[in-house]
């Protein structure tokens, strides 16, 4: 049997370990390389839809994730200042039946941990800690890696998982760096019990307003409750694109917004803001025998909840392409040629929802009213969002 290739992994978050455990599955043999001395996420919300459940469902890490997280019962959105309530769509039952999956709200770091036990289980020994990806050079049919400390690693083939400020996307893609798109999120995690009773419905909520918009929900079996607050703002000055905030701060940004989002502000035990980062579409993310995967390919705004989804994604897909294929500069276009329209067309419509939780009518009752009927109708919501759900990392072609 001829040997499969060798495949190096740059970076141990989400799209770095869901590639890893596909390609385990498949009897490859797998490297990855992690920055960071632990493998750790920040201790914030997300949101998995049934299209990013199926993914996990076929690495093995669903079951793992389904009894950490939430089961929202539904979704739906409220007027900044008044709190009128528009409900979008069912997501339990009703979920379940139509997409296969449920629509899950997740602590960020537990879908790391279902994630990376995946991967470990099958392999302990793949995952390097403290080895900081610093260039490549590819030769000879193979690729070799270099760590900042000097060691060098070959394989057959590189992914870049390394983030929106990917290395291996500054070597390959050769474009402009993230840049800062006016608009930053305030996050905090706040326990369950320090919020009215009124507030703790397991179900995803989105405040809509003039220049911002307030998402939460539940995590954790309902233990704390997730508060992501995105407001327009024209700068960002800190080079750190994260900072910790005060509530007196995060008040100011949302003066004028309804009772509730104050009541949240003063609950949370720490509030942190963050710049959103983007990139320009890539229309190209396949390079002889590397690849880009996840946020190095097409970080995105949150605002369609697919972010770590299109990772998860893009991780099973890239391991059927690699299984699909003996020649593995084949096998990473052919991920591409999977993978490049529905990503981009991810990010457009997440580009896109700022106008709809950011719309100027919201100032005005009646011209609210007629915007969110129209555009946050039922057809509306089909439109948005039926392609994202629907969608199987299964049996899409490769």
């Amino acid at each position: 049997m001829a040997r499969k290739p060798r495949i190096l992994i740059a970076g141990g978050g989400i799209g770095g370990m869901t590639t890893a455990a596909a390609l385990l599955q498949r009897g490859f043999d797998v490297a990855i390389f992690e920055q960071a001395g632990e493998l750790r996420e920040v201790g914030a919300g997300i949101q998995i839809s049934p299209n990013g459940n199926r993914a996990l469902d076929s690495i093995g890490a669903f079951e793992t994730l389904r009894k950490l997280s939430c089961r929202a019962e539904r979704k739906e959105v409220r007027l900044w200042n008044t709190g009128k309530v528009w409900k979008l769509f069912d997501l339990g039952p009703a979920a379940l039946e139509r997409y296969g999956y449920p629509y899950l709200t997740v602590y960020r770091p537990d879908l790391l941990t279902a994630v990376s036990d995946a991967v470990l289980r099958q392999r302990p020994d793949v995952l390097h800690l403290n080895a900081r990806c610093a260039s490549f050079e590819e030769r000879d049919g193979k690729v070799f890696l270099t760590l900042q400390d000097g060691r060098t690693f070959e394989g057959d083939a590189l992914i870049g998982c390394d983030g929106v400020n990917s290395m291996v996307r500054q070597l390959t893609a050769k474009d402009a760096p993230s840049r800062y798109p006016g608009m930053m999120i305030w996050r905090g995690v706040i326990p369950l019990d320090a919020l009215p009773e009124r507030m703790r419905a397991s179900m995803a909520v989105n405040w809509i307003g003039p220049n911002g918009h307030v998402v939460h929900y539940p995590l954790r079996d309902g233990e704390i409750f997730n508060l992501a607050a995105t407001i327009e703002r024209e700068t960002w000055t800190d080079p750190t694109w994260t900072v910790e905030g005060t509530r007196e701060q995060c008040h100011e940004d949302f003066a004028g917004w309804h009772e509730d989002i104050h009541v949240m502000i003063d609950a949370a035990p720490k509030l942190l803001q963050w710049a959103y980062l983007v990139r320009d579409p890539l229309s190209s993310f396949a390079y002889g025998r590397v690849a880009l995967l996840g946020d190095a390919c097409h970080p995105t705004l949150p605002f369609l909840a697919q972010g770590a989804v299109m990772a998860l994604e893009d991780g099973v897909v890239l391991a059927r392409c690699l299984e699909a294929y003996d020649d593995v500069p084949t096998a990473l276009k052919r991920y591409e040629a999977a993978r490049l329209e529905r990503d981009n067309r991810m990010v457009a419509g997440a580009n896109d929802m700022v106008r709809h939780f950011h719309n100027p009518d919201y100032r005005d009752p009646v011209k609210a009213d007629a915007y969110i009927d129209r555009e946050w109708s039922a057809e509306a919501i089909a439109a948005r969002y039926e392609w994202l759900f629907t969608y199987n990392v299964n049996t899409v072609p490769v």
